[in-house]
């Protein structure tokens, strides 16, 4: 699939090192076909890592995506420079009148407050309101789902006695539902993360159909309103040494920091990670372009929530 990108944007050079197909404004303007129109709010403190993993994960689909990239005005980034920001990002108030196919709501590392208390979340509240109403499809990952949960469906987040850090083994519940065809029985996902989201109270939402869960992660896979709304309380888009660079950063930083489970071999930090979640990532974001935003979205960009008004 080529995404279609801003020209000078950092990752699109790696991303063509590796083959992937990667459009500029110009040439995506001269091919006759409506692209979908996906907006990334990305809440993750290295935006520019994020960027690339997002961008891989969308990137196995024979459609064009036009990606924009939004953040919140209502929080000031540490870890990603202005210029990047202001040359690459919008703001929702510059999108607030558009229309798309599809959206990513990131994960942010700020689980360890509460929703109240997080400096962007009247920002985050007023964002999924128009959301619901302006986007055919809206993802979730990680605090982004447990935003969602909180959000939509009054379902808090709960503290962990301590980290769910590493990769770990899903089971698919419903094999019917188009999300997860294509899914092996049991899968691998990352997970990095110090709260979730009670699996009782979720299998208790009528709201919410339950797709995939975890013995040692709790519920991973979760959809309301045939796909309207999408929950991943994992990080299938991460790379193979995100983890690895995760617990590197934190050690001599943190007293809680431990290996990250089933992921280094022979649980030796000096070998390097096996990937073992790609093909996963890969089925979850085509079957969500595909069958949820693609199939889902009506040609005209414009009419996207008409039903929902």
């Amino acid at each position: 699939m080529p995404i279609k990108v801003q020209s000078e944007l950092p990752a699109r050079q790696i991303l063509e090192t590796e083959n992937i197909f990667v459009m500029d404004e110009n040439r995506a303007m001269h091919q006759d076909i409506r692209p979908l129109k996906v907006l990334i709010l990305n809440n993750m403190p290295v935006k520019q890592d994020t960027e690339l993993q997002l961008l891989r994960a969308l990137s196995n689909t024979p459609l064009q995506v036009d990606v924009t990239f939004m953040m919140t005005e209502t929080h000031v980034s540490k870890n990603t420079s202005a210029s990047h920001l202001n040359k690459f990002y919008v703001t929702f108030d510059e999108i607030k009148d558009q229309n798309f196919d599809g959206m990513i709501i990131t994960g942010a590392p700020v689980e360890d407050i509460s929703f109240e208390e997080v400096d962007y979340w009247d920002e985050t509240v007023k964002i999924l309101d128009w959301a619901d109403k302006h986007v055919t499809s809206i993802f979730h990952i990680c605090w982004g789902a447990q935003a969602g949960f909180y959000h939509y469906y009054g379902i808090d987040k709960r503290q962990l006695p301590e980290k769910l850090f590493g990769v770990f083994e899903h089971r698919v519940l419903n094999r019917k539902i188009p999300l997860v065809r294509g899914f092996d029985d049991v899968f691998l996902a990352p997970h990095s993360r110090h709260t979730d989201t009670p699996a009782e109270a979720l299998k208790a939402c009528k709201e919410l159909t339950i797709l995939a869960e975890s013995d040692r992660a709790g519920v991973y896979l979760a959809m309301a309103e045939n796909g309207h709304k999408i929950f991943v309380t994992g990080h299938s888009e991460y790379d193979r040494l995100t983890l690895k660079n995760e617990y590197e950063r934190d050690l001599g930083k943190r007293d809680d920091v431990s290996l990250p489970e089933n992921y280094f071999p022979n649980d030796d930090p000096t070998q390097r990670p096996l990937l073992t979640w790609r093909s996963h990532s890969i089925n979850l974001y085509s079957n969500w372009l595909n069958y949820y935003v693609y199939q889902a979205t009506p040609y005209d960009v414009t009419t996207i929530g008409s039903d929902r008004s």
